[in-house]
């Protein structure tokens, strides 16, 4: 039987519980067998001087998952052309396991620009798109992106913690314990990353 795996694209910098809670949501509310989170290398619209190295990135993912069965890290843009286009990693994945069927999860932020993305139609047409809700967006907004039939809202909580405010706190020396998970707290802690 075909599996459906929802894909979380992001740069994961660093991985943190809003990310964990809003997976684990979703892993709990749809009918995904498992959530990859795909760690990207380079993000079109983001610089790439903040990030970290791809391998600490998808350290991070994989030790702040090993107690979630149905979710997986995935390194599948390392080895793709950069800057990493979705519709060419789904073209790869589609390729790797044709036995899939993978749809996308984003914020209400990125479904706000999906129209800007290399082969935006194409992505719609051809897969699920579940979106998890953002502060930031307003309730008319929110009905003019819903209206193609691929494309759905799940009442996730919403968490507001930002990978950027992390960095800042551990560059100005505050404790980020409780937004990280305690394998991704202990992997950073006494380190010189993002210091």
């Amino acid at each position: 039987m075909s599996k459906k795996i929802g894909l979380f694209f992001g740069s994961f910098n660093p991985i943190h519980i809003g990310h964990l809670i809003l997976a684990n949501y979703i892993t709990e509310h749809s009918d995904m067998d498992e959530l990859w989170f795909v760690v990207s290398p380079q993000n079109p619209f983001k610089e790439k001087k903040s990030l970290l190295k791809d391998t600490n990135r998808l350290d991070m993912v994989q030790l702040a998952i090993q107690n979630y069965p149905k979710m997986r890290a995935s390194n599948v843009e390392f080895s793709l052309p950069q800057p990493s286009y979705t519709i060419d990693t789904l073209a790869h994945l589609k390729e790797q396991y044709p036995q899939y069927s993978f749809a996308l999860i984003m914020g209400e932020d990125n479904l706000k620009s999906l129209h800007k993305w290399k082969n935006a139609e194409k992505l719609m047409n051809d897969h699920q798109i579940i979106v998890y809700p953002r502060v930031s967006i307003g309730d008319e907004e929110k009905q003019h992106h819903f209206q193609h039939e691929n494309i759905s809202l799940i009442q996730a909580p919403v968490i507001e913690i930002s990978a950027t405010e992390i960095r800042n706190m551990i560059q100005q020396g505050k404790n980020v314990r409780p937004m990280l998970p305690p394998e991704v707290f202990e992997y950073l802690d006494g380190s010189s990353l993002y210091k």
